[in-house]
Formats: structure tokens, sequence, C-alpha cells
């Protein structure tokens, strides 16, 4: 990748940010298993993330931690965050 692209979208046009990014970014092999946190083909290192999208929760932590990363809140799973404003200014790096 290891290039810089802003995105914009509007609240309710997608359902997560596995979603627009795969719209918009046109990834081959991410998120292949539709957003239910079990793959690990969607992390992402997040930086800026605010509000209630920090936490972790449903199937992400254990998804994470058996792909190698445990303990740390600036990777995440794509799919577990939902578009809204807690993403605002919000830095994504894609790892997969």
């Amino acid at each position: 990748m290891g290039q810089n692209t802003s995105l914009e979208t509007y609240n309710g046009k997608y359902r997560n940010l596995m979603e627009l990014l795969k719209d918009k970014m046109y990834l081959d092999c991410f998120g292949e298993c539709g957003g239910l946190g079990r793959c690990a083909t969607c992390i992402v290192n997040t930086t800026g993330l605010k509000g209630s999208s920090v936490i972790k929760d449903r199937n992400e932590p254990v998804t994470l931690e058996r792909f190698g990363y445990k303990d740390e809140p600036q990777i995440r799973l794509s799919c577990q965050l939902l578009v809204s404003s807690d993403l605002d200014k919000t830095i994504v790096k894609i790892l997969v």
C-alpha cells in the first residue's frame, strides 16, 4: 500500500469500517468472514480513535489474540468499528 488516502462518507452508508475500506480502496482478500470478527483479514492500526469505538467487544479480542495481537489497543478489526463520528480524523493503517 504505502499511500495516504482520505476517505469521507456519511452516517448510515456503511455498516462498518471494513465495508468502507473494501468499497473505496478495492482491497482483495479483505474481510473474508464478512464482518463476523473471526478471520482477521481486516486488521488495521488506528491512531486517534475516540469514543465508544475504543472498546473491543464480541469476537474481536479473541481473534486478535489468536493472531498475535494481545494488549495492543490501537490494533483493531475494521469490521468491528462502526462508521460514526468516533472515526473522524482517525488515521488507519491497513496491516493485512
